[in-house]
């Protein structure tokens, strides 16, 4: 699926600054294509980027890993991970580590986290390991765009003001009319730009579409896997961090029926999952 941008999209993003890959992630990427990808050399290539290497120990100490000792060096990370859990690991925290935040948003990158390890739990949870580590990539990835958006517009807190009072679907639908795009299509550009797989970018695209999206044929199987995990995730984390101002999850009450039939699971079966999560 190709990106659709309208005409104002297009000249909003020739304004619009999407941070490239880091250097280091390209090399890294380069190396582990290779035949025979080699271990002491992506060690040293992750080591030269010092937010990028103290990102992924931060990450796989962390209780979505749930190791019993702590790891302590990138080595013993990179050993005990192996590459096919690293690749997606790497590319999840580069963004973290690249794209400004602005003071407007102090705690977005722990929000973020926070998905992104129940991302990773639910899909142990829902017995789907396969999915654990891309899950967790997508959970940090997928609202990059709003960073992006806030930077170059000074105004865009007022977006951020209609999320806090009315959630992300109304927020949303308030930031297209403002800037005629989305954190959406700005975050899958990034995606795309920095070659992520196919199946994420179409999910961060798609992440508001509520409107029949798992019936409408715009997203594969794979992709409908992570969607339902990261709507799961949100509304988890909404659950558990019950700070917000608002009564209702709306952005979860507008698609739940949606997911809750792909996963073939009640409401009932849901709490008790959530339940569980919180517990832990």
């Amino acid at each position: 699926m190709a990106i659709s941008l309208t005409q104002q999209e297009k000249q909003i993003l020739r304004s619009i600054s999407i941070p490239p890959r880091p250097e280091a992630l390209v090399q890294f990427s380069q190396e582990t294509k290779s035949p025979e990808p080699n271990i002491n050399k992506i060690t040293q290539i992750l080591q030269s980027d010092v937010a990028i290497s103290a990102a992924i120990l931060q990450v796989v100490n962390s209780a979505a890993f749930r190791r019993s000792k702590e790891i302590e060096s990138l080595e013993q990370a990179i050993m005990i991970l192996g590459l096919k859990r690293l690749i997606p690991l790497v590319k999840a925290v580069a963004v973290k580590a690249t794209v400004e935040t602005p003071p407007a948003l102090e705690n977005f990158w722990q929000d973020q986290s926070d998905i992104a390890q129940l991302c990773s739990t639910l899909c142990l949870k829902l017995n789907k390991p396969g999915l654990s580590n891309h899950a967790y990539m997508l959970g940090l990835f997928h609202t990059v765009g709003i960073p992006l958006l806030c930077v170059h517009f000074d105004d865009y807190i007022e977006v951020i003001d209609v999320a806090k009072t009315h959630g992300w679907s109304k927020a949303t639908e308030f930031e297209f009319g403002k800037y005629n795009t989305s954190h959406a299509t700005i975050g899958a550009l990034l995606a795309q730009q920095w070659k992520l797989p196919k199946p994420m970018i179409n999910v961060i695209y798609y992440q508001h579409d509520a409107n029949g999206i798992f019936r409408s044929g715009e997203l594969d199987g794979i992709a409908l896997e992570l969607l339902s995990v990261l709507k799961l995730a949100r509304h988890g984390n909404f659950l558990f961090k019950n700070t917000a101002t608002i009564e209702h999850d709306h952005e979860w009450q507008a698609i739940s029926d949606e997911v809750l039939d792909f996963v073939n699971m009640s409401e009932e079966e849901l709490d008790e999952l959530y339940s569980t999560l919180e517990s832990t």
